[in-house]
């Protein structure tokens, strides 16, 4: 395990204030985040997951999972990035999450993204950037996306928790990625785009090898 890892969600643990509702990602070093969290035995009000995964995993800790439309808007989400670059823009997705991810970040106020170095980048889109699409409409938006410079390829695994499927689109350099995530979210059958430039990330935590955390906001 990258140790940067580690030492990051063991930062952001160390953040949650008690008495709150928290909102929670999900993903590799979310996990991590979340047993950070129930290791210092904090007491919260309640979580917001934005994946069945992580509710399971706050569940099994002994934490209670709120549903966001009887919480209302919630003071602070923690969440991972399969990439991001120095305005905090990410690409996420890559666990298949990013509708309800986005739509948990949507209604927080402050979102701290937690990430090891490796996630940072110049330019997104090195990693295949998700589409989450309405079956019927796999095919039409996948010519959408090609006129746009990038080959989708569908992801052969089950269903999102939404029960729609995922197309990663390969090749695409984001230089403008609030423009590319307005691009996509306007395709007919698109559900969302795992870009997140309109709602970017507030701060950023990034762990280290040798346990170093550094902290950036916007």
């Amino acid at each position: 395990m990258h140790k940067g890892k580690l030492a990051v969600a063991q930062a952001a643990a160390e953040l949650v204030q008690p008495d709150t509702i928290l909102g929670v990602g999900s993903g590799s070093t979310v996990n991590l985040f979340i047993e950070a969290l129930a290791a210092r035995n904090i007491k919260l009000e309640g979580a917001v997951a934005s994946s069945e995964a992580s509710a399971k995993l706050l569940q099994q800790h002994g934490f209670d999972v709120l549903d966001l439309n009887m919480t209302g808007g919630l003071d602070l989400y923690i969440d991972g990035a399969d990439e991001v670059n120095k305005e905090m823009h990410l690409i996420k997705g890559g666990g298949g999450a990013l509708t309800r991810e986005k739509i948990v970040a949507a209604a927080s106020k402050h979102f701290i993204c937690i990430v090891d170095n490796s996630k940072q980048v110049d330019v997104l889109g090195e990693f295949p950037l998700p589409v989450e699409v309405i079956p019927m409409a796999r095919s039409y938006v996948a010519r959408e996306i090609v006129k746009l410079g990038a080959d989708p390829e569908f992801r052969e695994a089950p269903r999102t928790d939404n029960g729609n499927q995922i197309l990663d689109c390969v090749g695409f350099k984001i230089i403008d990625a609030l423009t590319m995530e307005n691009t996509i979210n306007n395709i007919v059958g698109v559900v969302t785009v795992g870009l997140f430039a309109a709602r970017p990330a507030d701060q950023l935590l990034v762990g280290y090898e040798d346990g170093r955390v550094e902290s950036s906001s916007r």
